[in-house]
């Protein structure tokens, strides 16, 4: 049971770590030393793998913590299954529309941000940008409930 505790821990501490570095580090660094269509082909690759990593991090703390049971056992598998939630819906909903969209609109940098399919591309960004603090979030309090 110690190694399952452990592997539990592993996993959202890597998918937390994950989420973080991404968010707070690895993509401002990008935007910030490429112009905005570079940055955001570079960042657009990056999603599927980064959205694969949180799914396949939270399967196995998911696993692992119904298996062990410990303390906080409800808290945690509400808190991991919104998480896991929120993660498939922006891999499998949100992100694949961006896609679509982002292909619509030939440069990010000439396309005014009146245009409908950037107004559209923006309200995606928004809606994933909270979906993403809120794993965040989550992530936070199943390291708190540790």
């Amino acid at each position: 049971m110690q190694i399952l505790s452990l592997i539990y821990r592993l996993a959202v501490a890597f998918w937390v770590g994950g989420v973080a570095i991404f968010t707070f580090v690895l993509t401002p660094v990008i935007f910030k030393v490429n112009d905005r269509d570079t940055a955001g082909r570079i960042v657009g690759t990056l999603f599927p793998g980064y959205f694969r990593w949180g799914l396949a991090c939270g399967a196995v703390a998911l696993a692992s913590l119904l298996i062990l049971r410990g303390r906080n056992f409800v808290a945690s598998i509400v808190i991991l299954l919104v998480m896991l939630s929120i993660t498939a819906f922006q891999a499998f909903f949100i992100e694949p529309r961006a896609v679509a969209l982002k292909k619509e609109i030939p440069s990010f940098v000439t396309t005014p941000k009146e245009h409908p399919l950037r107004k559209e591309f923006s309200r995606l960004h928004g809606i994933s940008a909270v979906c993403n603090l809120t794993v965040l979030a989550g992530g936070v309090a199943l390291v708190i409930l540790l």
